[in-house]
């Protein structure tokens, strides 16, 4: 058994976590929906939730990590949902202003078989959602940001913010593009 994930610098936890693509896989949907039954069996009702992140883009290859996002409506909401998800063992990840990020299926020994990234945010804070949408209608769009995640895969593997902040400049100008075209 490996040191506790607690005790790990970031640079241990990217070499046991490494970025890694796959094709796209149907289940993920499913994954995602048993995911929030889960989740509201554990949180307050009226919450939404929304399937974000690649894996909820149809047809391009994706970190097998499913992302959710959780809606609240006040401060005070984004604080009980974080703790109610970390007794039921969800992880922290971070933390700023008004948004928390959890995960589920980090372990010791690498990644379980199911990987869940929980970002719990406050009503419109959601670009992620047109980001998704604007991807899924528009599939050359979504491949041209496949080509770009496959690019950068091998030269961020163990560098997960390097990886993300590489990828900020074309998410940030396709979610204007989804924003404005509403």
């Amino acid at each position: 058994m490996g040191n506790r994930l607690s005790d790990m610098t970031l640079e241990e936890l990217w070499q046991l976590f490494p970025i890694y693509l796959t094709e796209h896989k149907p289940y993920w949907a499913d994954w995602y929906k048993e995911e929030v039954e889960l989740l509201k069996s554990i949180l307050p009702s009226g919450l939404v939730y929304h399937h974000i992140g690649s894996t909820a883009v149809n047809g391009i290859m994706a970190k097998p990590i499913i992302d959710i996002l959780i809606v609240v409506n006040s401060n005070e909401e984004i604080k009980q949902v974080a703790s109610l998800l970390q007794e039921a063992d969800y992880i922290i990840m971070s933390t700023s202003g008004n948004r928390i990020s959890l995960n589920k299926g980090y372990t010791e020994n690498g990644f379980a078989e199911k990987v869940f990234h929980i970002h719990v945010r406050l009503k419109g804070d959601t670009d992620e959602v047109y980001f998704r949408d604007y991807l899924n209608a528009r599939p050359d769009t979504a491949k041209e940001y496949e080509r770009l995640k496959l690019r950068l895969w091998k030269e961020y593997e163990f560098n997960r913010d390097a990886y993300t902040d590489a990828k900020t400049e074309f998410v940030k100008k396709f979610t204007i593009l989804a924003k404005q075209s509403i």
